[in-house]
């Protein structure tokens, strides 16, 4: 793991933005993106960036099931304000919300994954550490999957709803072997109630009650935190 510690969530955003950059250099096709208040700063700098996604190929990490394209609260809406309103890609490809029969859409996603392995895969982490819609207890070679929310993700969800009764409970991942197969890895994680999650994924055992700690396993991968979500980290 390369530990990137910032004093900011901003300075984390231009951290990861130049990773994009690199990426670009090298030629990467696939971008495996994000949701929630954690990536909103590094899409702000794609957006008013030169670099050009008309070539390139997006693949969401999740989706809410129940939820249309069109809803505002899904999370084919948060990318379309946050980024491709602006970046248009290539190809879009985000789980269909819509879709009730599971076995159908984690076929189809799963198609879409073996076609188009992802080059570099961006990544937050939840307060109980999970990565995707990945909750504590998933095995660690879950492909794309459905998934019943957890109260705390929930609980953390809730402020993006009217009401809670709103808050939809289940959604579709990529699993932690599909996050896994992605050739480079950029996780981002800010602030003091992140500290607990940043500690047990670097410094902890490798273990499904930590889903993110599946990370040390892998060969390229980044971890961009603030000196708030590394204060529970033992510094040499």
């Amino acid at each position: 793991m390369n530990i990137v510690i910032v004093n900011s969530a901003t300075e984390g955003a231009k951290k990861a933005f130049t990773l994009f950059e690199q990426s670009f250099q090298e030629k990467a096709i696939v971008f495996g993106l994000a949701t929630g208040s954690t990536p909103i700063e590094l899409y702000q700098l794609l957006r008013e960036s030169d670099l050009d996604f008309s070539d390139k190929i997006s693949i969401n990490l999740d989706e809410y099931i129940g939820l249309s394209a069109k809803d505002e609260h899904s999370y084919h809406y948060f990318m379309r304000e946050q980024l491709f309103n602006d970046k248009p890609f290539k190809e879009n490809h985000i789980p269909n919300g819509l879709e009730h029969c599971e076995e159908i859409e984690i076929s189809r996603y799963e198609n879409i994954l073996k076609q188009y392995p992802i080059d570099l895969q961006l990544l937050g982490l939840g307060t109980n550490a999970h990565i995707g819609f990945n909750e504590p207890g998933t095995s660690f070679d879950t492909r794309t999957h459905k998934v019943a929310l957890t109260e705390s993700t929930i609980q953390a969800n809730k402020r993006f709803f009217e009401k809670e009764e709103d808050v939809p409970t289940y959604a579709y991942s990529m699993g932690l072997q599909s996050i896994m197969d992605a050739k480079k890895i950029v996780l981002l994680a800010f602030g003091e109630n992140k500290a607990q999650a940043v500690k047990d994924m670097i410094e902890g055992p490798v273990t499904i009650d930590v889903p993110a700690s599946i990370l040390q396993k892998h060969d390229d991968v980044t971890i961009i935190i603030d000196e708030c979500a590394a204060s529970l980290l033992k510094r040499s």
